[in-house]
């Protein structure tokens, strides 16, 4: 992974572990790699991976089970909450980029239809 360096790294992480959930990639259930793992995976410092699962367990989209490991809710609705939350920030940010180009949203929506033709 190429990390920005606009952005803090352990949210970065924690953004494509949160994607992997959400879209299926993770499965309810599933373990997650332990930390030095996660940490060795992206290149990341070992804390920097302990820091990606408390945030990813405040957000309710994994648990950690004591003496187990990491591992993805079986909340299935708490995980479609988090698609849902994670599409209306990408229309937010869309919306938004078009604002600033004048476009209303109702013109925006027209843009997208024109070109799924």
């Amino acid at each position: 992974m190429e990390f920005d360096a606009t952005r803090p790294i352990w949210l970065q992480v924690m953004n494509a572990l949160e994607m992997d959930i959400i879209t299926g990639k993770r499965r309810p259930g599933e373990k997650l790699p332990g930390g030095r793992d996660l940490a060795l995976s992206f290149g990341i410092n070992p804390n920097t991976a302990a820091r990606v699962y408390q945030e990813l367990e405040k957000a309710g989209l994994c648990e950690t089970r004591r003496g187990m490991g990491t591992f993805v809710t079986g909340d299935e609705a708490r995980i479609a909450a988090g698609r849902d939350a994670f599409i209306r920030q990408t229309v937010r940010e869309f919306l938004d980029r078009m604002a600033l180009l004048g476009e209303t949203p109702r013109s925006a929506a027209q843009i997208i239809l024109r070109e799924e033709e």
